[in-house]
């Protein structure tokens, strides 16, 4: 069944001009609007928009367009690109959860904030170890913004000659602001070390310099994200242009079992197989759960079968505890797989059989033993 929604004369009439030149910015912005606007009456037709304004915009790419990026001025290659906004959910625990949101909302609230003798620098500071969700959250506030998300491609900005550097850092801080955009810096560590590290070139020393000028000349409303794996070897004066920071972990106990659910059982999943696979998991990145879920979805589609949770708690113990020995296939050993699940993570009997195939009685044998 069709559903009509009402689009204001003027957002059509951008929206056909954003088009027509090309401008994916402009869509984007426009159609999230609208996406807004028609959640709370027609909320299938506002999922079906974020979806289609989370695509690239290929089409466009392949008749020839190209957005006017800052490039290096030796390799002509593009110092940031555009990211899409991320499809798939954000998983924090309650402390993250809490600096998202009120980063998020004071962005939002700059002139209340403005009014009230509030505001200050609106950059923010993530760190933590691979595969935990940082450049994830950055396309999280990207979308809740409804702002570009301009991601810094610092095999362009660091130049092999060390002067064309700085002048690329100069180019990104000029560019990104004019776009309404964010400016988004993974690898930070890579650009922004420590001044006082004897290892290092005076050259990329001075790097760092301009890299805090550039951030010190941008107006407040500017937005400034940053991610490294290494805060430690962060200098100290960077650490002070970002008043926001968000220290990422590996996930606990809690987040694992919400990871498990979404990507493994697509928010259908059970509370006894998520508590299992969360206790297994414990060495696991929720980039490591996507991954494994994903690929046993994926073979499960293929053969058409069911989802084979002894193979996903094999992997998850392989990848999370390589000391553990566990064969898999042919050379498969129940017993020895039922036992580890018990004494290794403290699995109870219901925890077990909710992942591997037998009947209570035989495992019941395989503790006892």
């Amino acid at each position: 069944m069709s559903l009509d929604i009402t689009i204001p004369s003027q957002d059509l009439l951008r929206l056909i001009d954003a088009s027509l030149n090309a401008d994916y910015t402009s869509v984007r912005q426009i159609s999230n609007r609208i996406a807004s606007h028609s959640a709370s009456f027609a909320p299938e037709v506002s999922k079906k928009i974020k979806l289609a304004i989370r695509r690239n915009g290929v089409p466009l790419r392949a008749s020839g367009y190209s957005e006017n990026l800052p490039t290096d001025p030796k390799s002509r290659s593009a110092l940031v690109e555009e990211q899409a906004w991320p499809v798939c959910p954000v998983f924090l625990n309650e402390s993250l959860k809490k600096t998202f949101e009120s980063f998020i909302s004071s962005v939002k609230n700059y002139e209340l904030l403005l009014k009230n003798g509030l505001t200050g620098r609106m950059n923010l500071l993530m760190s933590g170890p691979p595969g935990t969700g940082k450049t994830l959250v950055a396309g999280h506030i990207a979308s809740a913004l409804n702002m570009p998300l301009y991601v810094v491609r610092l095999d362009s900005l660091v130049s092999s000659l060390l002067g064309d550097t700085a002048k690329n850092i100069r180019s990104v801080f000029d560019f990104v602001p004019e776009k309404n955009g964010i400016i988004f810096l993974d690898e930070f560590d890579a650009i922004a070390k420590l001044r006082n590290d004897h290892h290092e070139l005076g050259e990329l020393k001075r790097v760092v310099n301009t890299l805090i000028q550039a951030i010190d000349s941008l107006d407040d409303r500017a937005i400034v994200i940053a991610a490294t794996n290494h805060a430690e070897l962060l200098d100290r004066a960077i650490w002070r242009r970002f008043p926001y920071r968000m220290d990422f972990e590996q996930p606990d106990i809690d987040l694992r079992a919400h990871l498990w659910d979404h990507f493994l059982f697509q928010d259908q999943g059970d509370a006894t197989t998520t508590s299992a696979l969360a206790k297994i998991s414990s060495n696991l990145s929720g980039a490591d759960i996507e991954s494994i879920s994903l690929s046993a979805r994926r073979l499960s589609v293929i053969s058409d079968t069911k989802l084979d949770l002894q193979d996903v708690a094999i992997d998850s113990i392989r990848s999370a505890h390589p000391d553990i020995n566990i064969l898999s296939g042919e050379q498969l050993n129940k017993k020895e797989l039922c036992r580890t699940l018990h004494q290794q993570f403290r699995l109870n009997q219901v925890e077990i059989l909710s992942i591997i195939k037998t009947s209570r009685q035989t495992l019941s044998t395989y503790l006892k033993e």
